[in-house]
Parts: structure tokens; sequence; C-alpha cells
């Protein structure tokens, strides 16, 4: 296994196991897109700096590489971690800036307790 495929497992774990990331509920209408098959549209259920969770009818296997896409910004790369009752669960290949995850939580957050970073 190469450094790099070690660190991403790494990443992987840590940002849905340990979730050092708060995760914020949300209900944004976005596309995403496994490795090799069509897009399709889903809404996220969660967000985090590290990751997010959608709704995926289809069974997406642990490993799968998908594009991530949400209105008003570029596709981001991601790998399902988890897949259950409809379901997925998956980590950023690279950290989403704070501030583009603060604009994203500012304009879709259902949380009232929502308080962006001082």
């Amino acid at each position: 296994m190469s450094t790099t495929n070690n660190l991403g497992s790494r990443y992987a774990m840590a940002a849905q196991e340990d979730r050092s990331a708060p995760r914020s509920r949300v209900s944004i209408p976005a596309s995403l897109r496994p490795s090799g098959s069509k897009g399709f549209q889903t809404v996220i259920n969660d967000l985090s700096l590290s990751g997010f969770s959608a709704t995926s009818i289809n069974r997406i296997h642990p490993g799968t590489v998908v594009w991530l896409t949400m209105p008003g910004l570029e596709s981001m790369q991601g790998s399902v971690v988890w897949w259950e009752g409809g379901m997925v669960g998956c980590a950023f290949e690279q950290l989403l800036s704070p501030i583009i995850h603060d604009n994203i939580l500012n304009r879709w957050c259902e949380e009232a307790t929502y308080h962006p970073r001082g």
C-alpha cells in the first residue's frame, strides 16, 4: 500500500469514526456521482469539514470514489465509508474550507442553534 493510500485510509477512518469535525444537520439538494456510474439527485442530510451523509436509494460500496455537487459550488471528491438503508456516508478527499463550510451552513442550515466560528 502506498503512503498516499495509507494516509487516505487513515483520514477516512478519522473523518467518519472519530467524527472530530462537528456535523450540522442540513437539507441541501445536490447531485452525487459514483465513479463509473451516472450521477443522481440526492439530499445532503449532514455536513462537516470532513464529510457528509446523503440519501442514496442504490447501494454504493465502501471505498467507491464519488463526486458531490452542491448548488453554486464545484464538484468535490470523496469516498464512501458506509451505506445503510438508503443513506450513504462519505469522507471528502480534501477537508472542506471552513469559510465555504460556514457559507453553506449560513445558506442551508436547519439548526437554529448554529453559530458561525468567531
